[in-house]
């Protein structure tokens, strides 16, 4: 696993830095526990802490998720693009369920990113900290437990929306983690309605500041295709997955970093799928500070970014995106911007606009 310095590591965590939410977690060998850096608990010793890349490779290391900071609500990481193309093509398939369920298998996965099962097994410990059937694993419980703070629905169907085979797996695995059944980590709203697939879900999703909420919907506005619209500040998609349809709207929360999407649809494995891809389409996992400081250092658009800078770029729906350069811009420039080089030219197209 590439070295975190654990002394910038442990500063971030005593200013609570809000730039490290979802690039490091911080186990805690006191409490057992691992948590965002963020956090509002008091700060621990260092000496008594230890940090992670992921929250799988904190998982891995015997440290249970947080109750008070949600590391399942942390905006994702981008920090690994760029760093490895199989990497970034694994974790996108993992996010929508390729290891879940009885048919996912390791083999499979490096099957399908083009290299063996112990090549991919290297690289996820070199860039995530974690092996990939470890990513699996806590996406499914902090999926898991995404749903079940944040909406109503039954546990069974949790736990099937979030790629377990069984109930009792389900009940074992939050019993092992958190020491309760996952039924006593509800928070019981005011109303008790239970909220299903098939009747809507509301989930938020967070990302890292800043997020130009009118500036995405500008570009999807452009991109828009016969199953999306843009409408009173909302986007709208009407989606087709293995042959059953359903629709999302997604609104913007500022005062929560977040976006809020309401999925309606009809099965309950597809939920993880649909949340990954609306993360991609609406770049919700780009680091911008990490953007910005390499997109700077050229002079035409370091002002474009000081007044842009949290200009995101829409995704594929269901892959990447390879943006088609100008004409005006020479392969050399192009390649001085890469892997951001699709920022680089939203930053044009934005500052050529009136």
């Amino acid at each position: 696993m590439e070295t975190l310095d654990p002394i910038v590591c442990y500063r971030a965590l005593q200013t609570r830095d809000p730039r490290f939410d979802g690039r490091l977690y911080i186990g805690v060998t006191s409490t057992g526990i691992y948590c965002r850096p963020i956090c509002p608990a008091r700060t621990s010793r260092f000496e008594n802490c230890r940090f992670f890349p992921s929250a799988a490779a904190a998982a891995e290391a015997g440290f249970r998720p947080c109750l008070r900071c949600r590391p399942e609500t942390a905006p994702g990481s981008g920090a690994w693009r760029g760093t490895s193309n199989t990497v970034r093509r694994a974790l996108s398939l993992i996010a929508e369920g390729a290891l879940d369920g009885d048919e996912g298998s390791l083999e499979t996965l490096a099957e399908r990113v083009g290299v063996g099962s112990r090549q991919l097994r290297r690289l996820f410990q070199q860039h995530i900290g974690a092996s990939p059937l470890a990513v699996a694993q806590t996406k499914r419980v902090l999926f898991a437990k995404h749903l079940i703070h944040d909406t109503m629905m039954p546990m069974a169907e949790v736990a099937l929306a979030a790629g377990f085979n069984s109930i009792r797996r389900f009940n074992e695995t939050f019993q092992q983690l958190y020491g309760r059944p996952p039924s006593a980590l509800r928070q019981r709203r005011a109303t008790g309605a239970e909220m299903t697939a098939t009747a809507g879900v509301e989930l938020l999703l967070r990302y890292r500041r800043p997020y130009d909420w009118a500036g995405m919907l500008d570009s999807l506005r452009r991109q828009a295709d016969r199953a999306e619209t843009v409408t009173d500040g909302c986007y709208h998609r009407h989606l087709v997955l293995d042959g059953e349809a359903g629709d999302v709207t997604v609104r913007h929360v500022p005062a929560r970093d977040s976006l809020a999407a309401t999925i309606t649809f009809p099965r309950l494995q597809s939920l993880p799928t649909i949340v990954a891809r609306l993360r991609r389409r609406l770049d919700l996992d780009a680091d911008m500070e990490m953007i910005g400081q390499h997109l700077s250092q050229d002079a035409t658009l370091a002002p474009l970014l000081a007044t842009r800078p949290g200009l995101r770029v829409p995704g594929g729906w269901e892959g990447e995106i390879t943006p088609a350069a100008s004409p005006t811009i020479t392969p050399d420039r192009l390649a001085a911007w890469r892997p951001w080089d699709a920022y680089a030219l939203a930053l044009l197209e934005a500052g050529a606009q009136p």
